[in-house]
Formats: C-alpha cells, sequence, structure tokens
C-alpha cells in the first residue's frame, strides 16, 4: 500500500513543480471553500474520533488538540486562503553572476519534492501540511495518529476533490489511514519516494525518527521552554506574560513549562506569582527554595521531581525554581531545554543581551511571551512545524523552508578551460 502512495507522490511532485503560482493559488482557494462548505462530513468524523478519544482515556490536552468546531474549522479555511496571499518562493533566484569563464550562475529555488509528516492528534496540522506543500510545488503523504484517523480521512477526501476538479492528480496530497504502527516504520524507509521526514509528537516519535528513518529528518515541536525572571524585572508586566505563556493554550509546544527566578526577587515575586497561578488553577512544582516562598500562598504547590524539568507538562502546571543569577538560568537552560522558545524578562540590556547572544534556542524573546513561536505570528502563514535543529530549516518552518534550490549554469557554447 504505501508502495503505491509514494509511486503517486513521487508522481503528482512533477505536475506541482511545473504549476504557477496562480494555478497554486486557485487549488488553495477551492480546498479552502470546500473545507465550510463541506464542514459536517468533517466535523462528523471529528465527533467519532473524539468519542472514542475519551473512551480511551485521552488527556484533556490531547482532547483539546483534536477537538473541531464550525469556528475552528473556519479559522483553518482562513489560514489556507492566507497562504494564497503569501510569496510564492518557488523560481526565486537567490543568488548568482557571471564568472570569469563566461558561464552565468544562479541559485534558484525549487519544491523538495515528497514530503512525509508524522503527528499526532492535530487535525489542522492536515491543512496546514497540505496548504504549504502545495504552494511549494510539494506532494506530501501524511500519517496522523490514531486518535485522528477519521478527521484526517475526511479532510484529505475535500482536498483531493478540490485537487482532482483543477486538474491535477489526487496523489499530490494523500493520508495513511490505517492505524497500525508497522506503517511508520515502513514509511521511515521510503527514501526512494520521500525527500524529507517531519515528525510532530512526542519525544518517543522523534528518537525513533532519528534513529530508524532513511529519510533526511526535520525534528522539532518538543517544547520546554522556560522564562527567567531577572532581578531588575518589573513584577506586574512579568506576570502578565507568564500568564498569557502558561494560560493562553497550555497543550502547544510553545507553552512555558519552567519559570527561572533570580534569588534577588523571589522574595517579593514569589507571593504574587502565587495569587496569580491560583486565580487561573495552575499548580506549582517548586525547588526547595521557592517552595518555601511559596507554601503559604494561595495557589495549589508540590515539591518539583527533577524529571519533571525534562518534559512537557501540556497542561495547567509550572515548574518554578530559584536560581543566583543569569549564568545559572543559561546553565539551567542548556541543561534541560529543547532548543524551542526560551525568554528573558528584564529591564538590564546588558543581561538582555547575554541572554539572546548565550541561550541557543531557536527562538529567544525578551520581554515576551514564548506563544509568539508560531508560523502566523512570524508573518510566516500556515506552518509545517517548528524545527529545534539547525540543518536545514529552524524555528517555525514557512514556504521557504520547504524548498531546496539548484545551480543553473547558462553558457555561450562555453567549456572549462
Amino acid at each position: 500500500m504505501l508502495e503505491q502512495m509514494g509511486i503517486a507522490a513521487k508522481a503528482a511532485s512533477y505536475k506541482l513543480a511545473l504549476l504557477s503560482s496562480h494555478e497554486k493559488n486557485r487549488v488553495l482557494e477551492k480546498i479552502a471553500d470546500y473545507l465550510q462548505a463541506q464542514s459536517e462530513e468533517i466535523l462528523l468524523a471529528n465527533e467519532q474520533d473524539l468519542l472514542e478519544a475519551r473512551r480511551n482515556g485521552l488527556s484533556d490536552a490531547m482532547l483539546d488538540r483534536l477537538a473541531l468546531d464550525p469556528a475552528r474549522l473556519k479559522s483553518i479555511a482562513d489560514d489556507v486562503r492566507q497562504v494564497c496571499n503569501l510569496a510564492d518562493p518557488v523560481g526565486q533566484v537567490i543568488d548568482g553572476g557571471l564568472l570569469d569563464s563566461g558561464l552565468r550562475i544562479e541559485r534558484r529555488r525549487v519544491p523538495l519534492g515528497v514530503i512525509g509528516v508524522i503527528y499526532e492528534a492535530r487535525p489542522n496540522v492536515t491543512v496546514d501540511v497540505a496548504s504549504l506543500c502545495l504552494k511549494t510545488g510539494n506532494a506530501v503523504i501524511l500519517r496522523g495518529g490514531k486518535e485522528t484517523w477519521r478527521t484526517n480521512a475526511a479532510t484529505v477526501k475535500v482536498i483531493q476533490q478540490a485537487l482532482q476538479e483543477c486538474g491535477l492528480p489526487a496523489g499530490a496530497v494523500q493520508a495513511i489511514e490505517s492505524p497500525d504502527r508497522a506503517l511508520v516504520n515502513e514509511m521511515l524507509r521510503m527514501d526512494k519516494y520521500i525527500d524529507m521526514l517531519i515528525p510532530r509528537g512526542g519525544a518517543g516519535l522523534h528518537k525513533l525518527c532519528r534513529e530508524q528513518s532513511t529519510i533526511p529528518v526535520i525534528t522539532g515541536g518538543i517544547g520546554v521552554c522556560h522564562i527567567f525572571v531577572d532581578d531588575s524585572a518589573e513584577i506586574a508586566p512579568a506576570l502578565n506574560i507568564i500568564v498569557n505563556a502558561k494560560t493562553q493554550r497550555p497543550g502547544t509546544c510553545n507553552t512555558v513549562e519552567t519559570l527561572l527566578v533570580h534569588q534577588g526577587i523571589a522574595g517579593a515575586f514569589l507571593p504574587a506569582l502565587s495569587k496569580t497561578m491560583a486565580e487561573r488553577g495552575v499548580t506549582l512544582h517548586a525547588d526547595a527554595q521557592a517552595f518555601k516562598l511559596l507554601q503559604n500562598g494561595p495557589a495549589k504547590v508540590e515539591p518539583v521531581k527533577e524529571a519533571q524539568y525534562d518534559d512537557e507538562f501540556l497542561s495547567l502546571d509550572l515548574n518554578v525554581k530559584i536560581v543566583s543569577g543569569l549564568d545559572d538560568a543559561i546553565s539551567h537552560i542548556r541543561q534541560h531545554g529543547t532548543q524551542h522558545s526560551d525568554a528573558i524578562l528584564t529591564r538590564t540590556l546588558s543581561n538582555a543581551n547575554r541572554f539572546v547572544n548565550e541561550v541557543d534556542s531557536s527562538a529567544v524573546y525578551v520581554n515576551a511571551s514564548t506563544r509568539f513561536t508560531d508560523g502566523g505570528q512570524f508573518g510566516l502563514g500556515a506552518e509545517v512545524a517548528v524545527s529545534t535543529q539547525k540543518l536545514h530549516a529552524r524555528g517555525p518552518m514557512g514556504l521557504e523552508a520547504l524548498t531546496t534550490y539548484k545551480w543553473i549554469g547558462y553558457g555561450d557554447d562555453t567549456i572549462r578551460a
């Protein structure tokens, strides 16, 4: 089954690579329209997935990721329309010039070919990835989690209908509907057909892909994100940022998981933090020093376990640790961070500059929420993933991250001397 999907995807990629921006936008507009016009089928499939997920005891965070409603589906369709408005990178000349040999050389952006994406209970990823891949002339094979297979199947059916009505092969966007995990292992070895693989899921999935894939892998999306509260920070604005970073949507990878507090401000800051977090139902997991300052506050607090510094809560839980200063904070982030998103709250320019220069994450913030690490927020449109590695893309992956380039040489009967 997968080999036939690979053959179809590779054949479709050759056709997609030749499309003009206008032709690609026409397809995307039709997909957006169909997502809304046929929303009833998609939402019905999603209700069935949610019912089964609840029976299987899926966490609240995962249920939130899985759930669709008319408003979310409209937002997803609007994201597709937004991709139409983005500049098409395919065909752009990156650089070049005339060489001494007389050969005129240029580097031009081209599609990668076929993208494989493995992800969990997030049906919006199906549309986000498909729209970005189509905009950049790439075919895509999607393997969503077993929790969302009905939603994905219904969504891809709508996308394929739009493709075919625009004269394009349905193989341009395909989904593996079977929940059989053996198919994941088979997919990891489809280097004959898939040019790049993007896993979007937990640490186990990323480890599996790095160790077993014969396809180049872009890893990311695991966000053990930190905020360091410097001793020069102003308490009220700092609390506002922390509330946003923790509670706006706690099930996302750019949510803060560990709060590092300078010992010089801890005595004044932590009681205020307790009051603010209690109002929002956040449980604090504190180190020994912080626990002493938090135990009489209104927020629920318990001793932190060392392993919790290395994991995503994806819930209304927050680690709190007192550090001796900037060096201590940076050391903790280097040891426990995932190079996703980290922030400093400070009024000291030199500390802000040091944090930016010394924290090696894909997104680093000064006096801002980590929740901004998102393709839409960065002006990239929908994102295919957030890469925490360094080759070939980093941070939110928009259109350019789904292209490569080729060298083109123009001669006048030119030969090498």
